[in-house]
């Protein structure tokens, strides 16, 4: 037996026994004749005392061989700590150690274990298994796994039935590109990782399954950022007989039950905003509600005044930032050079100060009059106080624009609180999105999303404005969810491919699995994939999901710890009948 107790567990109610541990060598205190040892392991710390009175010479020597992360055994008898550490579980005793044994030596590693280290993101993704052990990252994926029981429950409750869907699969065109593997018993030929189980979870529908879930991995070969990684994983679910009513209610509730257990917040119905109010009023469709600053469009009021700028736009729009008439010209200038790094795009800014005297002053003054000045504040319903910002140009770059500058200005205000939850529902979405690059529509979802009924015949005249049975949940400014309601009409679909710019053989070679399966009465079904990473960071405060990984990649797509991607063999390319030539 390595322990009879964890380095977690003891307490003063344990007082004279007699005990067993195990674990890494936290630090040391030697004072010669006597030396303190922090030892550590999953649970926690217990501190073990050597005491020249009262442990022999040779436990004494064995004790100063010993180095950090050391994995050691020890024997002995609980008592009271004189110091004691109201900070820990176990702050009240410590270890009179009678027996020590060393498992392990460690070499000194390359950060301090704690809390608060001295390594640098890119070496402690190298040494990934050193910075596991420290707290803030072992709570993180005890966190993660909480909330996957939670997440289980809560659907097997709901009478869903957890499948496992294939991951070598064959490559279909979902939006991103595709991690691919040779086959070496068919040469020349490629699976495809899942962007999704999508087509799987269909099956499964018309399979008779009625409720599917699983906690899915899922790759994608796109860039990356903070929230994104290549491989990430989904709730996957799939439900059969039912609305988008039936979906949202579900999904609803798994987040309302989420956020209660974890985050102690309680919720009634989420509120829901379609597609389109969220771009005229966000500028996005995933805006964070937890703060205001709506856009206001002020065409009617700033066109004709000589002002060339706003005259040949073809949107002037604004956000009022409430009390911060205050902000210096230096401020001001700031903000405006941010909006004009290339990540943002912005060509300038106009500003309008509403002072608390009632004073109304501008960046264009000379253009606008006090009262034309007047006008706009009461559009915006400012008050004195009231720092309006107004943008102009290309109607959706202007809004995409002013939505990052919305962000951003709620980040520095500090109304973006990671304690605080707004969850919404984005519905309505158009079903297709032009693409003037390949003259053809896209899916704006997948090409198994259904068209709203009422807008079925639109696929006909008029495309471009039918919307999708497509909803998205929303948390805190990030998409938590997605899913839609799917064709299951073997007619619609094949409507929907050769809107997509899918010949019939095409669609046959991608899909005629699914086409076919269609045929034998498929059933009315929809579904929902929420972020799990994505989602599980969110509940505990944060929005970058790496530390929520157990082994992540860094922001190239790689694993700086076992080095991967790397090239492979000379007799593995043979096997695979595969020969690598990088194009210049």
């Amino acid at each position: 037996m390595f322990r009879t107790h964890t380095n977690g567990e003891l307490t003063i109610q344990n007082l004279d026994q007699n005990v067993t541990l195990s674990g890494w060598v936290q630090t040391i205190r030697d004072k010669g004749f006597m030396m303190w040892i922090d030892l550590r392991d999953r649970y926690g710390i217990t501190q073990l005392v050597f005491d020249a009175d009262r442990s022999s010479a040779e436990l004494l020597e064995n004790a100063h061989r010993l180095g950090r992360e050391f994995v050691i055994q020890i024997e002995g008898k609980v008592i009271e700590r004189i110091s004691k550490n109201p900070k820990i579980p176990t702050g009240e005793i410590e270890i009179l150690v009678e027996k020590l044994t060393i498992l392990n030596e460690s070499e000194t590693p390359p950060f301090t274990i704690e809390d608060q280290t001295d390594g640098g993101e890119e070496l402690r993704m190298k040494y990934r298994y050193l910075d596991i052990r420290r707290n803030p990252v072992k709570d993180k994926l005890i966190f993660r796994h909480k909330m996957a029981q939670k997440v289980r429950n809560y659907l097997s409750e709901q009478d869903f039935i957890e499948v496992e869907t294939p991951v070598l699969i064959k490559s279909t065109p979902e939006g991103a590109r595709d991690f691919v593997v040779p086959s070496r018993m068919n040469p020349g030929q490629f699976y495809a990782l899942p962007q999704s189980p999508q087509t799987f979870k269909q099956l499964l529908m018309i399979g008779g399954m009625d409720r599917y879930f699983q906690i899915v991995k899922c790759f994608r070969d796109e860039d990356l950022r903070a929230d994104r990684q290549p491989e990430f994983t989904q709730i996957d679910c799939e439900m059969a007989f039912v609305e988008q009513e039936d979906v949202l209610e579900i999904f609803e509730g798994m987040t309302a039950t989420l956020l209660k257990d974890i985050a102690g917040k309680e919720f009634g119905k989420f509120p829901r905003m379609t597609f389109e109010d969220a771009m005229k009023n966000y500028g996005n469709d995933k805006p964070d509600i937890r703060f205001g600053m709506k856009f206001v469009e002020v065409n009617d009021l700033v066109k004709g005044k000589e002002f060339k700028i706003f005259d040949e736009a073809e949107l002037v729009v604004g956000i009022n930032v409430e009390g911060c008439a205050v902000y210096t010209r230096k401020q001001i200038d700031e903000l405006i050079d941010w909006v004009k790094r290339p990540q943002i795009g912005a060509n300038g800014m106009i500003w309008i100060k509403f002072q608390n005297d009632g004073v109304v002053t501008s960046s264009v003054n000379k253009f606008y009059s006090e009262e034309d000045l007047k006008k706009i504040t009461e559009k915006f319903e400012a008050k004195g106080g009231d720092l309006i910002f107004l943008m102009s140009g290309n109607e959706n770059k202007v809004r995409t624009q002013l939505s990052a500058l919305r962000m951003e200005l709620g980040n520095r205000l500090g109304l973006r609180n990671p304690k605080e939850f707004a969850p919404l529902w984005v519905i309505d979405f158009p079903l297709l999105e032009w693409d003037e690059e390949t003259g053809r529509y896209h899916a704006m979802h997948h090409p198994f999303t259904s068209p709203k009924p009422e807008d079925v015949h639109l696929l006909e005249t008029d495309p471009g404005k039918a919307r999708a049975n497509a909803y998205d949940l929303i948390l805190n400014g990030n998409e938590i969810g997605g899913g839609s309601v799917r064709i299951f009409d073997k007619d619609l679909q094949a409507k929907m491919f050769n809107l997509l710019g899918f010949t019939k053989e095409d669609a046959e070679a991608q899909f005629g699995f699914l086409m076919n399966a269609f045929q034998y009465g498929a059933p009315p079904h929809a579904g929902l994939a929420l972020g799990f990473d994505r989602l599980v960071a969110i509940l505990d405060g944060n929005e970058v999901i790496r530390d929520y990984i157990a082994f992540p990649k860094n922001n190239s797509g790689r694993d700086v710890m076992i080095d991967a991607p790397s090239a492979i063999a000379e007799e593995q390319l043979d096997e695979l009948a595969l020969k690598v030539e990088l194009k210049a």
